[in-house]
């Protein structure tokens, strides 16, 4: 890909933001109805608005992406399907899309559609390209966490599919691995995979007790602007701006600078440091260089936008010029003025007029019908050639010849709008996928850390159905003595994985020690899962939220589910394989690139916890696959409890038991709790699960 050929596409929040951004010259955009977008505060766009906001794009010539980038749940298919009627209507150039149920249900639903695979998605390596072109997406939304080496790999694998990548190159930096977090929806019951999130990573968390106001969790916002030909030359088909609640001066500035720097221009970063940031920019991930990350927004970040809103705002007051109309006029004798306007990609319209009238003074001549044709004031066209076939002796009036080119402008309005915007076909509504009755027979699943928690398990070992166990694991836990044997354990490969090659091949040699069983946890765990012959089984950040999702995974070849737990119990989906639930344990609320335990403290003063303000502990591991860590995880820390409620899992395809700092004796504690209703404490604090009220004793 080359800068002039490659996609800006730019956030719009609002209608006015929406106005920015084709007016500072985006390409595209993308926005939200009022469902399914993860941006649920921002204005987002009703039916009118959103065939507005079609409208705008297609006669600026630019492409309107709906986001639809939420999970959604069995009962809101019927709201999901009116809001497809709309896409199709307004001509809609593509989804990007979360769920992989309603994926699926759009494939079925509006065939002609295009489908994006949201960063929620977590596509972050080229099997997870692979993955995304079979499920049906034309487009991966990498995440942002990516190195230059990694996104490139990306898009050589994306390039060899057939299939387009768009990376995101200004604006905020969420802490976790996009679609991977459910800090808000534990902590407040706001889910980011809802759209709510309520941000309490922004609020203070500390590693260090000295300081309780350090916020941990917060990065600064990305800004790959310098490295655009870089990111272009690599092979990346669509430049993303985040910033949907972000407000239309950001838009603008994002846009600008973005448009500049794809130019050659030498652009200064201060406007858009001063519209908005948090301490600054980083491009840590990006560059690999992560020293400086972490920021928050400062009294000083706010008070700098004041000096620039009003002068950015001005960017935009003013239509932007996208054609050059050619007018030809037509003056006959008893027969109606015409008028064709013509534009340089083929468009043409013809419009008639009033009568024109013998000439008392002075007839109507070339010079009038330019000068009137002029005045194309607060459109989007730009005067080119005129000309008249006149006959001698008529005249229009003024006001005739205004009405004549607005009527043209309308009519040239919609004709572009016509031309580019997708026709699309809408195929009968796809019903529920059938479904398995659960067996009534409580299977349980064991997850450790670490092989030191199975030193107390033996008497309940022919009782557990799986060992869930990491990777780096498989070898060691040969040669340990512990019970299950290779074929009752299910691996678990890293959450994000760094090296996909490095990955693949400790994934061999587990299989030629005799392990056959893959937990998946991201979609590029699918393809390597299936090249190598394991039985595959969904974990947390598959999101099977809803009956048509579990169908999906079930196709490419999952032998079981884990369902969200944000679901609320009375949405759990129909399945045509088992379905289980997290039964206990902490539930992890991060999956994050950047460790804040060491990016505070180091490594070396590590004590696996962070404190809010509150004063709670939020239990905070790594998971080392290389010499530094490749990612570390945040773990609730109300842990979930249900072994005095097995109705609550009881119908399950299967219950898990998660265990993360739990020393044996209490794994062993734990487990009896479960599996044979023996007295055990509680967790202090203790929950019942994101969706269910926490108790206080």
């Amino acid at each position: 890909m080359t800068a002039a050929n490659t996609e800006l596409l730019a956030p719009a929040g609002s209608p006015e933001a929406l106005t920015a951004a084709l007016r500072c010259g985006a390409d595209a955009v993308y926005l939200g109805a009022k469902q399914f977008s993860a941006r649920a505060n921002a204005e987002n766009f009703n039916r009118e608005g959103l065939r507005q906001a079609a409208d705008a794009c297609h006669l600026a010539g630019a492409k309107l992406y709906l986001a639809i980038n939420t999970l959604i749940f069995n009962s809101e298919f019927p709201s999901l399907d009116a809001l497809l009627e709309t896409a199709a209507e307004i001509g809609a150039d593509g989804c990007i899309v979360q769920d992989l149920g309603a994926a699926a249900y759009i494939a079925k639903r509006c065939p002609t559609l295009r489908l994006h695979a949201s960063t929620q998605l977590t596509v972050h390596t080229p099997a997870g390209v692979q993955f995304a072109k079979q499920a049906g997406f034309c487009r991966v939304v990498a995440a942002r966490e990516l190195s230059r080496t990694q996104l490139a790999a990306l898009c050589r694998e994306a390039e060899r599919c057939g299939i387009e990548v768009e990376a995101f190159v200004h604006g905020a930096h969420c802490m976790c691995v996009s679609g991977q977090c459910l800090m808000s929806a534990a902590m407040g019951g706001r889910s980011a995979n809802r759209g709510v999130c309520a941000q309490p990573c922004r609020l203070p968390f500390t590693a260090d007790e000295r300081r309780k106001d350090y916020c941990a969790l917060s990065l600064k916002d990305m800004s790959l602007v310098s490295h655009l030909a870089e990111i272009c030359e690599a092979g990346v088909h669509s430049l993303k701006i985040e910033g949907r609640m972000k407000r239309p001066e950001y838009v603008a500035a994002a846009v600008t600078a973005c448009r500049e720097a794809l130019s050659g221009i030498q652009i200064r970063t201060d406007t858009l440091r001063a519209v908005f940031s948090r301490s600054g920019f980083t491009d840590g991930y990006y560059t690999g260089l992560r020293k400086d990350m972490f920021g928050t927004r400062r009294k000083e970040d706010v008070t700098a936008a004041q000096a620039v809103l009003s002068p950015l705002r001005e960017t935009y007051q003013k239509p932007r010029k996208y054609a050059v109309l050619d007018a030809c006029y037509t003056l006959r004798a008893g027969e109606p003025a015409e008028l064709t306007v013509s534009d340089r990609f083929g468009h043409s319209v013809t419009v008639r007029g009033d009568i024109p009238a013998s000439a008392l003074n002075r007839p109507t001549a070339l010079p009038q019908l330019e000068q009137s044709f002029k005045k194309l004031g607060d459109t989007v066209y730009t005067a080119g050639t005129v000309t008249a076939d006149t006959e001698d002796g008529l005249m229009l009036s003024a006001a005739a010849l205004n009405a004549m080119r607005r009527s043209a402008v309308s009519e040239m309005d919609a004709c572009i709008i016509r031309s580019n915007s997708p026709k699309h076909r809408l195929d009968p509504v796809p019903s529920v996928p059938e479904h398995l009755r659960q067996s009534e027979k409580k299977e349980f699943r064991l997850q450790i850390r670490r092989l030191s928690q199975l030193s107390q398990i033996q008497q309940f070992a022919d009782r557990i159905a799986f060992l869930l166990l990491p990777l780096n694991l498989a070898e060691p836990a040969i040669q340990a003595d512990q019970p299950f044997p290779p074929e009752r354990c299910i691996l678990l490969p890293p959450r994000f994985v760094c090296d996909e090659e490095k990955v693949t091949e400790m994934l061999k040699k587990a299989k030629l020690l005799g392990y056959t069983h893959l937990g998946v946890q991201q979609p590029g765990d699918i393809t390597v899962g299936q090249s190598l012959g394991f039985t595959l089984h969904g974990m947390l950040g598959m999101h099977a939220a809803n009956s048509f999702a579990c169908a999906a995974l079930a196709g490419h070849g999952l032998a079981d589910l884990l369902i969200p737990p944000e679901l609320p119990r009375a949405e759990y989906p129909d399945s045509p394989v088992p379905a289980g639930i997290f039964a206990y344990g902490r539930l992890p609320l991060m999956l994050t690139r950047n460790c804040p335990v060491s990016a505070q403290v180091g490594c070396k003063n590590c004590r696996h916890m962070l404190r809010d303000r509150k004063g709670a502990a939020v239990y905070t591991d790594c998971t080392r696959y290389t010499d530094a860590p490749d990612y570390a995880e945040l773990f609730n820390s109300a842990a979930v409890w249900l072994a005095d409620r097995p109705a609550v899992f009881r119908n399950a395809g299967y219950a898990l038991l998660a265990m993360t700092d739990e020393s044996p004796e209490r794994v062993e504690a734990v487990t009896a709790a479960y599996l044979e209703g023996k007295p055990c404490q509680k967790p202090s604090p203790f929950t019942r699960g994101i969706q269910a009220e926490t108790p206080s004793s």
